[in-house]
C-alpha cells in the first residue's frame, strides 16, 4: 500500500504543472491541495483491479492520478464557505484559507480539466472505444448524477430527516460513485474482462463505497480532530443526516460489519488476484485516520 500511495504522489508531483509556470499562484495552489496528504483509497482501488485485469503499471498511474485529481477538486469545493466553511484538510488549513476563496475555486475547475486530460491522452490505452468509455465513466461519475449530484443532495438535506434508502441514495452518488469508477476504470486498464466479471466488480465497488461512507460517519462522531486531519464532529454540528445520525452508533458499525461481509464475498469469484482488494476492504474499515 505504501508503494502504491508513493507511485501516485510521483504521478501527481510529475503531472502536475509547475509552480513555476504561469499562473504561478494558481499553480501553487493545485500543488498545495494535490500533493503530500491523503490515503489515496482510491488510487490504490485502481492498482488493487490492475492484479486482475493484468494491467500495466504505467496506465494505473494516470488513471489512478485522473481518479485522484477529481477526488482532490471535490474536497477543494467541499470545503468552501458556500458549502461544508471547513478550516482544516488533510492536516492543514484548506486551500480557500491558505489562498482565498476565488483561487480555490479555480484550483478545483483546473484539477477538474487535468484529470480529463490525462485520460484522453493518446498513449493510455490501444483501444479507442475502450478510451472513450472510459472518459465517459469518470464524467458520470463527477456529474449531477454522480458525485455533484451527491453533494447537491447532501446540502438540500440539512436539517432534514432522511429514510435509509434516501441516504443510501445520496452517498452511491456523493462518495460511492467516484469509488466505483475508480475501481471501473483500473479494470479498463487490462485485459479485457468479461461482461460478468465487471459487473462483479461494480457491484464489489458499490458495496465498497457505501462502506467508505459509513464508516466515515462513525469516525467523525468518534475520532478526534487530531487523529482525522480535518474538522470532527462537523456533520453533528451541521445538523447533517448521517448513518450515525440515522441509525446509532451500534447499528452503524453493524452496517458497516454486514457490507465489509458482503464485498469480500462479491471477490470471491476471482480468486487470490483480488487478494488486494480483500485487504483494502479491510483497510477501509479499521482505518483510524
Amino acid at each position: 500500500m505504501s508503494a502504491i500511495q508513493q507511485r501516485t504522489e510521483t504521478a501527481l508531483e510529475r503531472l502536475l504543472p509547475a509552480a513555476t509556470i504561469t499562473p504561478q499562484r494558481l499553480h501553487q495552489a493545485m500543488r498545495y491541495a494535490a500533493l503530500g496528504g491523503g490515503k489515496r483509497v482510491r488510487p490504490l482501488l485502481s492498482h488493487a483491479v490492475g492484479d486482475i485485469c493484468g494491467a500495466e503499471a504505467g496506465r494505473l498511474d494516470v488513471v489512478a492520478a485522473a481518479i485522484e485529481l477529481i477526488h482532490i477538486y471535490s474536497l477543494v469545493h467541499d470545503d468552501l464557505p458556500c458549502m461544508d466553511n471547513d478550516v482544516l484538510r488533510r492536516g492543514k488549513p484548506t486551500c480557500h484559507v491558505q489562498f482565498d476563496e476565488a483561487t480555490a475555486l479555480l484550483v478545483g475547475d483546473a484539477l477538474q480539466s487535468l484529470a480529463f486530460k490525462l485520460l484522453a491522452e493518446p498513449e493510455l490505452v490501444t483501444d479507442s472505444r475502450r478510451q472513450l468509455i472510459m472518459i465517459g465513466l469518470l464524467a458520470r461519475a463527477s456529474g449531477s448524477r454522480g458525485m455533484a449530484g451527491g453533494q447537491a443532495i447532501d446540502l438540500a438535506a440539512v436539517g432534514c430527516a432522511l429514510t435509509p434508502e434516501e441516504l443510501e441514495f445520496m452517498h452511491i452518488r456523493k462518495t460511492g460513485a467516484l469509488i466505483r469508477a475508480a475501481v471501473m476504470l483500473g479494470a479498463h486498464c487490462g485485459s479485457p474482462l468479461a461482461e460478468a466479471e465487471l459487473a462483479r466488480l461494480d457491484h464489489f465497488a458499490k458495496l465498497a463505497g457505501l462502506l467508505f461512507q459509513v464508516v466515515d460517519d462513525i469516525l467523525d462522531a468518534e475520532a478526534s480532530t487530531a487523529t482525522l486531519g480535518k474538522t470532527a464532529g462537523k456533520d453533528a454540528a451541521q445538523n447533517k443526516p448521517t448513518y450515525v445520525s440515522l441509525l446509532g452508533l451500534v447499528r452503524a458499525k453493524e452496517k458497516a460489519a454486514g457490507l465489509r461481509t458482503a464485498a469480500h464475498e462479491g471477490l470471491a469469484p476471482f480468486g487470490e488476484a483480488a487478494q488486494r482488494l480483500h485487504q483494502l476492504t479491510d483497510f477501509i474499515v479499521d482505518r483510524s485516520f
